[in-house]
This record gives C-alpha cells, structure tokens and sequence, in this order.
C-alpha cells in the first residue's frame, strides 16, 4: 500500500523547518545507508545529534501523533527517530535501493524492524526540478513528488530511488517503522475496515451496524497485533 496524507505539517511549522534547514550544517548521507544502498546514495543529511535535527524532529513526532489517517495505516509500535535530508548541487541523487531490514539507533541501541517507510515533503515541487521518489510496485514505477507538509507512506521492501535534482533543492524528513501488525495484507485490511467506519459514523451516526464493524475491527486487531 502506497498512501499519500496530506497537510501533515501546518504552514506555520513548516516556515519554521525550512528556516532551520536553510541554516543547518549538513554531513554526507550515505552516514546512514547500508552497504548496497551507500554505492548509490548521493544526497546530504543532518547530523542525527544536531540541534536542528532535534528540534525538527520532535516536530515532526508530536503531528504524527495527531495524525488519525497515519496511525489507522501504520498501527505504529516504533518509529526511529526521523531523519532530514537534501538534495541539490552536487548531492542529488539516490539509485535503487531496498532499505535495510533492521535499523539500530546508535545513541539507544534499539532495533527497530522496518516495515514501512516514510517521506515528508518539506518544500514545495515549485523549488526545484527532478527529485521525484520512484517507488516500484512491479508495473514501471509510482512517480511521487508531493506538496509541501505532505507524506507518502510505503512498504519498506519496495525498491525505490530518488531522481536526480537538475534545479533548486530538495528538502524533507524521513524514517522507518515497525508496525504492530507486521503483516501487508493484514495492516491494509485494517486500514480499509477503519476508514470504513469513520466514513460509515459520519453517515449515520453509532448505529448498530457501525458497532458490529468496530467490534470485527479491534477483535482482528486482538488476533494480528504484536505489542
């Protein structure tokens, strides 16, 4: 499942990431690419510790937080901790790659299995040229370059790559999850069950029905999740 979710960010907290971006001290990317993906990762990112990759980051975790259509899809266990990147210059590209299995942060020591992975847009496809996120899915690719505040969630098996930028710069904030339904199928399932009902309430209201639909959906979740 490919899911874009829109206005993530609100315009006032993303002036306020782009004006620290813009500020920041970048390091190499490929810091935190694994051995296949380092020999085609070409792009810039914050260091993990910095004071800007920390400010950013909480940010992006308390929207996350508040988010419904990304908890309902993810059913996230752990998030590791969101990173930042650019691309532009002479660091504006990332080839096919499939991201690692398991990530460890270096600071916790904490794995974190990768089920899916995330893109948040920081700025608007306007700045710049290129840079699309090409995410295969076996029938020529899904081309995604989103507005400003905006997040694409996908499977983190799926090979991807980032364009080339050929104008402007890149900005945005990325990571992986584990989710507590480890399941594809299962986890999409839930996800069509929920927006069912949410839509099926706002229709009618707690009827009877839409209590039955609720209680196939936490009971399915007793069976699939792991916490």
């Amino acid at each position: 499942m490919l899911l874009h979710i829109p206005n993530v960010l609100d315009a006032d907290t993303l002036a306020r990431c782009t004006a620290q971006l813009k500020q920041a001290d970048w390091t190499d990317g490929r810091v935190t690419a694994g051995s296949q993906a380092a020999t085609v990762k070409n792009n810039l990112q914050l260091p993990e510790t910095s004071l800007v990759a920390l400010q950013l980051r909480a940010a992006v975790l308390e929207a996350l937080s508040k988010n419904a259509q990304f908890f309902s899809a993810a059913l996230p266990k752990r998030i590791y901790p969101p990173l930042f990147n650019r691309y532009g210059d002479q660091a504006n590209s990332f080839g096919n790659h499939v991201d690692n299995a398991i990530r460890t942060h270096p600071s916790s020591a904490q794995h974190v299995r990768t089920d899916m992975s995330f893109t948040l847009f920081l700025n608007n496809p306007g700045d710049y040229e290129g840079g699309e996120l090409i995410i295969e899915d076996g029938m020529g690719g899904r081309a995604v370059k989103l507005p400003a505040g905006d997040l694409i969630l996908y499977p983190s098996y799926s090979v991807h790559r980032v364009e080339p930028v050929t104008r402007g710069a890149r900005l945005a904030c990325f990571t992986w999850l584990e989710s507590m339904v480890r399941e594809p199928q299962q986890r999409e399932l839930l996800y069509e069950l929920d927006m069912s009902i949410v839509a099926l309430r706002g229709e009618q209201g707690d009827t009877d029905t839409a209590v039955r639909l609720t209680s196939c959906y936490h009971n399915l979740m007793r069976m699939w999740a792991m916490v």
